[in-house]
């Protein structure tokens, strides 16, 4: 027995199957849908390069926070182990993609500044200071392009929407001109219209999913970054005394 081949035929009234769905995507032609109209094409084409400057920033970022978490882990054990400030800063150079190391940083400046003028740690909140605005920067380069993220799922729809609206008023309009009221003549310029859509979406929910999810692993880190100013505070005052 032969498997049976299903055809979508657009005249209307033809019954479909539940194989249909599938039939019909094969038959699909997405250069025909989006080729009958020039501003159909610009919507798509935005669209596109929407969305692949999206899944860049996707992916980079995906990469940054996967290395900055596991840098972090490490040179937070390393920290609560050794013995001294000196020996931190000789161990935070194998751990340069951490956050946590370019606050340590800053907070290490500060202390060698006041050391060397006082011989000791006497002006905390200048310590203080100094590491919040450590986290402050590291907290700007994680949130770096994620703006972007928030413009292409917020515009996204949208420009869609606006190429499905064309769409359909030029379907609309061609139908008028030729007279009829077929499916067949009214279908492909309706589905053309509506492909815009679906690639606005297609561009807007990927970037709306890891918006959320980055703008969370930003707030995490940022509590890590808060809870670690407080352990180098501790370690100051233990090294240097007040």
């Amino acid at each position: 027995m032969q498997p049976g081949v299903y055809v979508i035929d657009l005249r209307l009234g033809d019954e479909l199957s539940f194989e249909a769905p599938a039939a019909f995507l094969l038959q699909v032609d997405i250069l025909e849908l989006v080729s009958r109209d020039i501003l159909e094409i610009v919507v798509v084409a935005i669209l596109a390069c929407f969305s692949v400057f999206s899944w860049t920033v996707i992916i980079s970022k995906w990469q940054t926070f996967r290395g900055a978490r596991k840098a972090n882990s490490r040179f937070l054990r390393a920290f609560r182990k050794a013995p001294g400030f000196e020996a931190v800063m000789v161990a935070s150079e194998q751990f340069r993609p951490s956050p946590l190391v370019a606050v340590f940083d800053f907070g290490y400046e500060e202390i060698e500044r006041q050391v060397k003028s006082k011989g000791r740690v006497n002006n905390r909140a200048a310590l203080e200071r100094c590491i919040q605005l450590g986290i402050s920067e590291e907290l700007a380069k994680l949130d770096r392009n994620m703006n972007w993220l928030a413009t292409t799922a917020s515009v996204s729809p949208f420009i869609g929407l606006f190429g499905t609206v064309i769409g359909i008023i030029n379907a609309f309009v061609g139908l008028g001109k030729q007279g009829g009221t077929s499916l067949t003549n009214v279908a492909p310029g309706i589905a053309g219209a509506l492909f815009a859509t679906a690639v606005g979406l297609a561009a807007a929910i990927p970037a709306a999913i890891f918006f959320n999810h980055f703008n969370h692993k930003i707030r995490e880190m940022g509590s890590r970054m808060d809870d670690f100013a407080l352990e180098f505070l501790n370690m100051a005052e233990r090294s240097f005394g007040e």
